[in-house]
């Protein structure tokens, strides 16, 4: 138990601190995890703006904020067209 003032203030502002954090935390995940079921040119663009936020206030590492957006954005460009295949007729 934290006995003087300051500490236990900073168990209160950890609190909220933590709750803040797991909320980004989630709303970055979430729409990662959207992203790679649906990926189009606007969805990337908010992917990548939560992953910038999440990373600028450390809640991820920098360099995993790169590392996830240059899986991301693979997945547009390395995708090729959808061939129309011709129905075999008897």
């Amino acid at each position: 138990m934290p006995l003087t003032k300051q500490a236990i203030k900073k168990v209160r502002q950890d609190k909220r601190k933590t709750i803040y954090n797991m909320r980004v935390k989630k709303t970055y995940k979430q729409a990662v995890v959207a992203f790679r079921k649906n990926p189009t040119l606007k969805g990337i663009g908010e992917v990548f703006s939560k992953l910038d936020k999440a990373a600028k206030t450390n809640i991820i590492h920098k360099n995993k904020a790169a590392r996830l957006k240059s899986r991301l954005s693979k997945l547009i460009h390395s995708k090729p067209p959808k061939a129309v295949k011709p129905a075999l007729s008897k």
